[in-house]
């Protein structure tokens, strides 16, 4: 499974933002679908994840203004981005979770996109 991440950008607090990443390769073969972002310095966090069914699950700094979606048909996720703060400055990288079953029994797997960059001003 290959991903690419697109939509990050710089905007000033209070604006938005919508990611969006593009899943091929065995896109069948995907479970939960999410987004991590990380700065400099610190781990890399989840900032939102969701199944394939549709369950999501947010950070709790980011309830309330980030939603996100996915297009099972389209194999793409996205991170609709409100009421942006400044300390939501990161690079975003959004992620699949997999599984494909082998003679051998089950691989499972976790594909990262590229990442991109989203700076929020103050």
């Amino acid at each position: 499974v290959q991903l690419q991440a697109s939509g990050g950008g710089l905007v000033q607090a209070g604006g938005s933002l919508r990611l969006s990443c593009v899943a091929s390769g065995s896109t069948s073969s995907i479970n939960n679908m999410g987004w991590h972002r990380q700065v400099p310095g610190k781990e890399r966090e989840l900032v939102a994840s969701i199944s394939r069914g549709g369950s999501t699950n947010y950070a709790d700094s980011v309830k309330g203004r980030f939603t996100i979606s996915r297009d099972n048909a389209k194999s793409t996720v996205y991170l609709q981005m409100n009421s942006l703060k400044p300390e939501d400055t990161a690079v975003y990288y959004c992620e699949a979770d997999w599984t494909v079953v082998r003679d051998w029994g089950d691989q499972v797997g976790r594909s990262w996109g590229q990442g991109t960059q989203v700076t929020v001003s103050s």
